[in-house]
Parts: structure tokens; C-alpha cells; sequence
């Protein structure tokens, strides 16, 4: 069931990977601006905090649903629990994901494929499952969470890298289908953040973490929201970020590649 605010009913905004980091912040800038919340990831004690968190603050209803987005499956879930509990999502945040540091042949297999089914099988999923309702009611919106990884090759962290790139070219070729539909596709591209993400892909120790600086993932999360709700294609946060994203598309491919290297590599 959905809350009610000055007799109106709340609209409702599905955030994956919402119990912390980008997603967390993400989060909290929806409840404030008002909306209703469902936070999806892997564990319950963690989207319960997150939830208190938000529910203390914030007027609105917070629901959670543990789900691991490693599972081929776990998208068709989320959508027949909001299914059965009638509760349309006008907002989806597609912000899980993971990454993974280290020499492509040194990597494990079974940690890449997880990866591309959370940052890329998992998003395609739960999007072709809730845009549909949207377009019907001519009035929804996408963001899908990137990196400025999506704008180059990156030797090191190459599945990673490349898994973000299919994100930026499905999100802007998703945003020009729906053009006139009343939805809007936003793709948000930060770059370094200070979030549990570079400990978790064990890159913590290169250049592009422990010498470019970090933004804050409250200030990532505003920026985002903020472009989401402008009906902007693609937001990239912060002056030095864009400059990557751009640079990338004038100098010649084998320079940018082994620039994205030395950025991987340790200090």
C-alpha cells in the first residue's frame, strides 16, 4: 500500500543497492523530496537500518526486499512482490554493482560473471520489467548508475570497466526510444567516490583512489536525483570527471587505454 500526503497519494521510487553508499544518499534525496521508498540488496539487517535511518528522518513509507542480484531470478522477484503488493514504482534507481581489480587472467571467473550479472544482466532485467508500466502511464522515470569508467577501456579492471560502458550506451539509446513517451532514461556517471567500493574490488591502493581525490557520495546522490528529475540523458558530477569523459573521446584509443592503465596501477 502506498502513504498519502495531503490527500494525495505518494509516488513510489525502487532503489537496488540502497542500503549504502551512492545508493543510500540516492535514497535519502528521494524520501526527502517525497517519496515512498523500496530499497533492495543482499541483506536484511543492513536495508533494516538503512530503512530506520530513513523512516526516522523522512515522512513516508520505507519497504525492503533482500534480494541477491547475483541470482538470474532475483529481478522477476522484486517485481512480483511490488506486483502483488500494488505498489507502482515511478521511479527505478538501477545502482548495484560491483567491481573488481587485478590482471584479467588472475581474476576469478565465477566473481566476473556475478559482476556482469549484477551490473549489466540484472539492470536490463528489472528495467524491461518496469518500464512498461511506465510508458503505459506516460510518466516514469530511469536512472541507471554508471561510472566514468563507461568512457574508456580499463586495463586491470577490464570487465568492470566494460560492464559500465554497456550501461551508458543502453541508457542513452533507451533515453531516445522513450523520447516522447513522458519517460526519461538518466544515466549517472561519477567518477572516485568515497564510498566501500574500491575496498570491495581491492583497487583501494591505485592512483585513481588514493591520489585523484573522492567526491562525496551525498553530493554524487543530489547531482543525480537533481538530473534524473531534469529529464537530463547523462550526468556526469564534477569538473574533472567531465574532462575525463570528453578527453576520452578526442585522443587516440591506445593513449586513453594506457592512461586508464597507469590510473589503475598502484602508486
Amino acid at each position: 500500500m502506498r502513504s498519502r500526503q495531503n490527500g494525495k497519494q505518494r509516488q513510489t521510487a525502487l532503489v537496488t543497492g540502497g542500503s549504502g553508499g551512492i545508493g543510500f544518499e540516492i535514497a535519502k534525496v528521494l524520501a526527502r523530496t517525497g517519496f515512498d521508498l523500496v530499497l533492495v540488496a543482499r541483506k536484511r539487517d543492513t536495508l533494516e537500518a538503512a530503512a530506520g535511518q530513513l523512516e526516522g528522518k523522512f515522512d513516508g513509507m520505507v519497504q525492503v526486499f533482500a534480494a541477491d542480484l547475483r541470482r538470474p531470478d532475483a529481478p522477476q522477484e522484486i517485481y512480483d512482490f511490488l506486483h502483488n503488493e500494488n505498489i507502482p514504482i515511478e521511479v527505478l534507481v538501477n545502482n548495484a554493482g560491483f567491481g573488481l581489480g587485478g590482471e584479467f587472467v588472475d581474476t576469478k571467473l565465477q566473481r566476473e560473471l556475478e559482476m556482469i550479472q549484477v551490473n549489466i544482466s540484472a539492470l536490463t532485467h528489472l528495467t524491461k520489467l518496469f518500464l512498461p508500466a511506465m510508458i503505459k502511464r506516460k510518466s516514469g522515470r530511469v536512472l541507471n548508475v554508471a561510472s566514468t569508467a563507461a568512457f574508456q577501456p580499463g586495463p586491470l579492471m577490464a570487465v568492470y570497466y566494460a560492464t559500465k560502458a554497456y550501461v551508458l550506451s543502453f541508457s542513452q539509446a533507451l533515453a531516445e526510444e522513450v523520447r516522447d513517451t513522458g519517460v526519461t532514461v538518466t544515466v549517472l556517471c561519477p567518477g572516485p567516490t568515497a564510498t566501500d567500493f574500491a575496498a570491495s574490488a581491492e583497487v583501494g591502493s591505485s592512483r585513481l583512489f588514493s591520489a585523484f581525490g573522492l567526491a562525496q557520495p551525498d553530493d554524487v546522490a543530489e547531482f543525480g536525483v537533481a538530473a534524473m528529475m531534469h529529464g537530463r540523458r547523462i550526468a556526469i558530477p564534477g569538473i574533472k570527471n567531465k574532462i575525463v569523459a570528453q578527453s576520452s573521446r578526442f585522443a587516440p584509443r591506445a593513449i586513453v587505454t594506457k592512461l586508464s592503465r597507469m590510473a589503475q596501477e598502484s602508486r
